[in-house]
């Protein structure tokens, strides 16, 4: 077994080689399907994804009653996590669109400001790089807005080929684990 330094702090723990090495293979059979089988991999990580809400949605609501810190928030948090994954659920096809919907419209909108924030940063001085990131991502951020539909549509294939790069990046970071 080879030890893996934490990321905070001076604590060492074992992390055994294969760990990385499951987790890429998962990543590279997902990312696969997600080329080959589109719309049934799509649907059935929207499913996954549904059940995993429902389930969280609950545990928030009932961690209300251990820990009434932030009561609120959990409880908003828990109602919107069941209603998520019973829509999904009850719905398949029209909550994996919603779902692929909303993932767009915020990237969109998160380009929009991060394009906004690095040209401010530009006119301060940061350079005429960050800049040019900033017009590149507010562009990227308006095509997004602007053809969701569209984006909706390629959403599986680059999250396929996401998954494929991780996923080969995993698999070669378990051998060189092993190897030390």
């Amino acid at each position: 077994m080879t030890t893996v330094t934490a990321a905070f702090g001076e604590q060492e723990r074992a992390m055994p080689w294969w760990i990385p090495l499951v987790q890429g293979i998962a990543l590279v059979v997902i990312g696969l399907l997600l080329f080959t089988n589109t719309a049934a991999t799509a649907l059935a990580l929207a499913q996954i994804l549904a059940l995993y809400w429902l389930i969280s949605g609950i545990m928030e609501i009932v961690s209300i009653f251990v820990d009434r810190s932030a009561w609120g928030l959990k409880l908003i948090g828990g109602i919107i996590g069941i209603w998520a994954g019973i829509f999904i659920l009850n719905h398949p096809i029209a909550g994996t669109l919603a779902f692929g919907f909303a993932i767009v419209v915020i990237l969109g909108i998160q380009a929009l400001i991060l394009g906004v924030v690095n040209i401010v940063q530009a006119f301060r001085g940061a350079g005429w790089g960050i800049g040019l990131l900033g017009v590149l991502n507010i562009i990227f951020g308006l095509i997004l807005l602007g053809n969701s539909m569209i984006a909706v549509a390629t959403l599986p294939w680059v999250l396929g080929a996401f998954a494929l790069v991780g996923g080969i990046s995993a698999i070669v970071m378990a051998f060189r684990l092993k190897t030390t």
